[in-house]
């Protein structure tokens, strides 16, 4: 079996995604290549791997007339699943999504390209999210559909001990732009800083991926706000030293907190969980396969800075729930999200569409 994944940009939670599941599909006997539309950071990440990147349609048909995929995974970019099918690709072409943004943007997206994943998709992919699941399972019921949770690198990726450092750190992760919405956590931190005033804020971007509109607000708040003053930021830190910077936070005697609109998995939240490092988070979609609220972490509703602030609260100055939230987290991640459990759905996803007569333009 000869696989390609494609996707835009080698970038946040999908250069995750595609590197864990690629490396996990290939040592299964799967051949696999990942092939990114554009140049990203996340390139640094990627030895070990067949990763290709091509921006020209011709260049990108012609890869795949020459290696002769006999399934195609192409996540989001519907507009090259389309090109795809008409070039004539003749083997099954699966549609993926991992997330679309706020729910505006997904009724858009539904609106804009419905006709397109009715005409040239041979399947669905997408995480176990509910809305996801209602959005595609409604729209799509006459089309074959796949929902597996993503993979982590459990074996790998993780906790490390460090020396404390003497103050707690409120991280975030994410891209300056509406649906990360940075301003929530610039909210809570303030709220936060009577009762801790030593608060470290530490946030990681791919500072070549934002709205412009949004980063000319967040450089204007750097420039005004007192707490930016306590702020930290990292731009396109590697990988694998993320698991470092998550378990001192998580020791810190600080947390995650993750404010977006929506999301499809959610990577960031998961891998804090795996180093150790509690969580906060709105119930933001698909999230709620990591967070138990008093279990595995915290859930606060969007918008409401009081509840966040009295969640992070809670998980600051509460040692006991605390340290018990870290070690339920972790062991949840470790028990429910390994590769090998993807990569045992992955085949049998491969199995079922090998029934499935792909489209014809």
């Amino acid at each position: 079996m000869k696989l390609l994944l494609v996707f835009s940009t080698p970038s946040g939670g999908m250069e995750t995604l595609n590197r864990i599941r690629s490396r996990a599909l290939a040592a299964s006997g799967v051949d696999c290549h990942v092939l990114y539309t554009n140049e990203g950071s996340g390139l640094q990440n990627a030895p070990g791997a067949t990763v290709l990147v091509y921006r020209e349609t011709a260049d990108i048909l012609e890869l795949i007339r020459r290696e002769g995929y006999d399934m195609i995974v192409v996540c989001s970019h519907v507009v090259l699943l389309e090109q795809i099918r008409l070039s004539g690709y003749a083997g099954r072409l699966v549609f993926e999504v991992q997330g679309l943004g706020t729910p505006q943007q997904a009724e858009e997206f539904l609106r804009n390209y419905g006709s397109v994943l009715r005409f040239c998709a041979d399947g669905l992919l997408y995480p176990v999210t509910g809305h996801l699941q209602a959005m595609f399972g409604g729209a799509y019921p006459e089309l074959p559909q796949f929902c597996f949770d993503d993979p982590l690198d459990t074996d790998s990726f993780g906790y490390s001990r460090f020396p404390v450092v003497p103050y707690p750190i409120l991280g975030w992760i994410g891209r300056i732009e509406p649906n990360k919405n940075w301003r929530e956590l610039a909210a809570i931190a303030e709220a936060l800083v009577p009762a801790f005033p030593q608060l470290a804020l530490w946030m990681f971007e791919d500072a070549s991926l934002y709205d412009p509109v949004e980063r000319q607000s967040f450089d204007q708040w750097r420039q005004t706000s007192p707490v930016a003053g306590r702020l930290t930021l990292r731009s396109n830190v590697p990988h694998s030293q993320m698991a470092d910077y998550l378990s001192l936070i998580g020791d810190s005697g600080g947390l995650l907190v993750s404010c977006s609109i929506r999301e499809g998995f959610g990577y960031a939240v998961a891998e804090a969980l795996l180093c150790r490092c509690p969580v906060l988070a709105t119930d933001s979609g698909g999230v709620a396969r990591f967070i138990s609220p008093g279990q595995t972490g915290e859930l606060y509703p969007l918008g409401d800075i009081g509840a966040a602030a009295a969640g992070a609260y809670r998980l600051m100055q509460d040692v006991a729930y605390r340290e018990s939230i870290r070690v339920q987290g972790e062991r949840h991640i470790r028990e429910r999200f390994s590769a090998a459990a993807y990569v045992a759905h992955f085949r049998a996803m491969l199995q079922a569409m090998q029934a499935v007569q792909p489209k014809r333009p």
